[in-house]
């Protein structure tokens, strides 16, 4: 541990710089994007639906000296975010910092530095604001690392990296396999539709199950063994299979409360707020009464029932309503007409995408995994506690 050294980020960086304060003049049909600290997540600059656009003689004015040593970190709003700068056609808001590294700094090294909590500790400390929080330049610069050489760096740094690459092939297939699922569905279902099939309604072929909560203020209904969902655990494992919930539940809360307690592979979809995020059950789950549970009336045909779901969902966000919340209703599945194929139909179906389903959880898992040891050695990297042969 003797070569490594304990340097201020000012010493390790050429420049430390914030985005534009003012405001350029945007062009809907301009080739560079206004990026702030919203556009920035896992090691990408993310460009969104809404993200404003400006022409090249605005980027001409306000263009900063970003290079492919170049970390960009959001520091005003939601501070923290982290994006490698790799030549993309933009400009910086206010709420975005760039951070140019020294030439015998790895990058790299640095990136996963601040994905340690010890830097998400410092910035919460030198943050001001209480309504808009702001992480200060002169602050930043102050940040205190932990440097090895810089084959060690390298290294580290690799080790870190190949475990990331690895998640991100898996989420990529993920993505493919859910795609190549919805096709499925399309052709089978929509496409190649038998026109003598009957319509009917939705609930003809899902079953919808209302949830519940236990009483908060019974201590003996809580921190129980049981998944317990809220909207927000279904939002962010939409279109997925979800594997944990933030709050659990007893068996005593599900027997004393309208809570359900679904089987696994049912879909559960948010009702009311955001309405129309949905995910898949990894196991046995119950839900909160702003969602619903829904499970298939043809025995164990699970998928069928999540693709079904995925293919109207669009028509369930839009007959929401609500004069504060968008809420969807029972009648809303029952208003919504189909063609409903029959059931040998469905049970072949379900047995050609069902494999493509466990692939999917099967990865879920790794990714799983992947993470958790991920975040178990970047500190113990960061400190020297584990070290790296190079």
């Amino acid at each position: 541990m003797s070569e490594w050294k304990e340097m201020y980020l000012s010493e390790i960086t050429t420049k430390i710089g914030d985005g534009l304060h003012g405001t350029p003049m945007y062009d809907d049909n301009g080739d560079y994007c206004f990026v702030n600290g919203n556009n920035l997540g896992k090691g990408k600059i993310l460009i969104k639906s809404d993200t404003k656009r400006v022409n090249e003689s605005e980027f001409v004015k306000y263009r900063k000296p970003l290079s492919d040593k170049t970390i960009l970190l959001g520091i005003n709003g939601t501070y923290g975010n982290l994006a490698f700068y790799n030549g993309e056609k933009c400009i910086l808001g206010k709420s975005a910092c760039y951070i140019n590294v020294s030439d015998d700094v790895d990058k790299y090294f640095l990136y996963y530095n601040f994905l340690n909590s010890d830097f998400q500790l410092f910035l919460d400390s030198i943050a001001t604001g209480t309504t808009i929080p702001n992480v200060p330049l002169k602050g930043l610069r102050e940040y205190s690392i932990l440097l090895p050489p810089l084959p060690e760096q390298r290294a580290i740094a690799a080790v870190l990296s190949s475990l990331d690459d690895k998640i991100d092939l898996l989420h990529r297939q993920n993505k493919t396999l859910e795609a190549t699922a919805e096709t499925l569905f399309r052709q089978w279902f929509v496409e190649e539709a038998d026109a003598g099939w009957e319509e009917g309604s939705l609930l003809n072929l899902i079953e919808l199950i209302g949830g519940g909560t236990p009483k908060t203020d019974n201590p003996e209904y809580w921190d129980g063994g049981i998944p317990w969902l809220a909207g927000g655990d279904i939002a962010s494992n939409h279109k997925s299979f979800i594997q944990n919930a933030t709050k659990t539940i007893s068996t005593l809360g599900l027997d004393n409360s309208s809570a359900k307690l679904l089987p696994k592979y049912s879909t559960v979809i948010s009702a009311r707020g955001t309405v129309g995020k949905y995910c898949l059950l990894s196991e046995p789950m119950a839900f909160s009464q702003s969602n619903y549970g829904v499970k298939p009336k043809i025995d164990n045909c699970f998928f069928f029932a999540y693709l079904l779901i995925n293919h109207v969902v669009e028509e369930l966000q839009s007959s929401a309503y609500g004069s504060v919340f968008d809420t969807i209703t029972t009648n809303t599945f029952n208003d919504i007409k189909i063609s409903l194929p029959p059931e040998i139909a469905i049970k072949k179906f379900e047995g050609a995408v069902s494999l493509y389903f466990e692939k999917m959880l099967c990865n879920k898992s790794q990714i799983r995994t992947l993470e958790k040891l991920r975040d178990t050695l970047l500190p113990k990297l960061m400190s020297g506690e584990v070290r790296v042969e190079v």
